[in-house]
């Protein structure tokens, strides 16, 4: 028992080393369900293997708040990564606030 107590410490210390290597990345894409552009920038985020949080604005009037007292639009998408707003789907901004080439 002793010993397995202590390979699952080791193996949460290596993941912790491992986690705080990497650069975190947050992202949050404001979308309806009727939109074409916001299906657009979730498959360019799929691709380049991005996690993000999406909020339906249709549906969710606080991130609709939310998403209006950032940007001032109404319209989406709007992506923000980073607090980086977005307008629209734009892939080289995208690229831009990713850091992606």
């Amino acid at each position: 028992m002793i010993k397995k107590s202590n390979t699952k410490k080791r193996a949460v210390k290596s993941e912790t080393r491992n986690s705080s290597n990497k650069k975190f990345t947050k992202v949050r894409i404001y979308t309806t369900s009727t939109c074409a552009w916001c299906v657009k920038a979730k498959e360019f985020l799929n691709a380049h293997n991005i996690k993000y949080i999406e909020l339906n604005v249709g549906i969710d009037s606080n991130a609709r708040n939310d998403m209006f007292e950032k940007s001032g639009q109404f319209g989406v998408p709007v992506i923000e990564i980073n607090g980086t707003l977005i307008i629209g789907f734009d892939a080289s901004a995208i690229k831009k606030a990713l850091g992606i080439k």
